[in-house]
């Protein structure tokens, strides 16, 4: 079994901010793969399914960003896996609007739902790196209102091209194949690598 866990923030006012884009990736992998219902459980919604030949567990921490470790460690502990069986699905500053990368361990880049889950658990699990971009150099005070702020309208065709690339690619994942993973959804957004 593999948990893949989406960062976001919980409740209606947070649904469409850049920050909650790991919640969306989750639920459009549910909904692509025919995931069962949402249960609460380990402080979260968890939802199980099958991508391709893998048993996966998504995971939606209800706990806040900041606070996102304790409900993966949580699940990771109830079914006695490692950090190997983890990868967290989340918004990249770094990155361009509408671009995936995939990682394996490193620092937080002062994502809260990142260290939080790092100090619970060590920095060694798989990210899944979904840009939101970055409002600007120089432009510190922009960053918060950029990262929780709302997707704009004009964004709102290309993040569903995105998260159906995501959840349509989301096989290669499964399989540990980062590379084709990022390649194929890339080919799907017909972006360069």
């Amino acid at each position: 079994m593999q948990i893949w866990a989406g960062l976001g923030n919980p409740g209606d006012k947070y649904a469409l901010h850049r920050h909650n884009v790991g919640f969306m990736a989750v639920d459009a992998i549910a909904a692509v793969h025919g995931f069962g219902p949402w249960q609460k459980k380990f402080r979260s919604l968890v939802s199980e399914g099958r991508v391709g030949r893998h048993k996966i567990l998504l995971l939606k921490p209800q706990t806040y960003m900041n606070v996102s470790g304790d409900a993966v460690q949580q699940a990771l502990h109830f079914y006695k896996l490692d950090i190997e069986a983890l990868t967290a699905f989340h918004d990249e500053l770094d990155l361009a609007p509408m671009k995936v990368k995939v990682k394996q361990g490193g620092g937080t880049a002062g994502h809260n739902g990142l260290r939080s889950i790092g100090a619970s658990l060590g920095p060694d699990f798989r990210r899944v790196r979904i840009g939101i971009g970055h409002p600007g150099p120089g432009q510190k005070e922009k960053v918060t209102p950029h990262v929780l702020g709302n997707y704009a309208k004009s964004e709102m065709e290309p993040l569903s091209d995105l998260l159906g690339a995501i959840a349509a690619e989301a096989n290669w994942l499964a399989d540990g194949d980062d590379a084709r993973f990022m390649s194929d959804v890339a080919l799907r957004l017909q972006q360069p690598d």
